[in-house]
């Protein structure tokens, strides 16, 4: 079991146009501190990670997790395409007979 934490920080400062530096002033870090976190070397402590989510104004579990993110455009491992009762390429469910022996 590996101790590291993965989180969306690059990700999101790009979205929002935001510098390492702009986020760290914000944050009260250093900048180098940033590169640390999205480089995955620096775990932040529980006080900072909330003031990360709070900054961008996300949950906490959307920017960090223990279970690396999956890429942008793929599905999430496990988790297969729910379909609702519209969907029309939804295969038909068949009474499969049950064979006597």
């Amino acid at each position: 079991m590996s101790d590291a934490v993965h989180n969306r920080i690059a990700l999101l400062r790009a979205e929002q146009g935001v510098s390492r530096r702009e986020l760290a002033d914000a944050l009260g870090v250093h900048y180098q501190t940033i590169g640390y976190l999205e480089r995955g070397e620096f775990n932040p402590s529980l006080h900072l990670a909330l003031r990360i989510a709070e900054f961008f104004d996300l949950p906490v579990d959307i920017i960090f997790s223990i279970q690396p993110f999956p890429r942008v455009g793929e599905r999430p491992a496990g988790r297969a395409r729910q379909r609702t009762t519209t969907d029309s390429s939804a295969p038909r469910a068949r009474a499969v007979p049950r064979r006597l022996m």
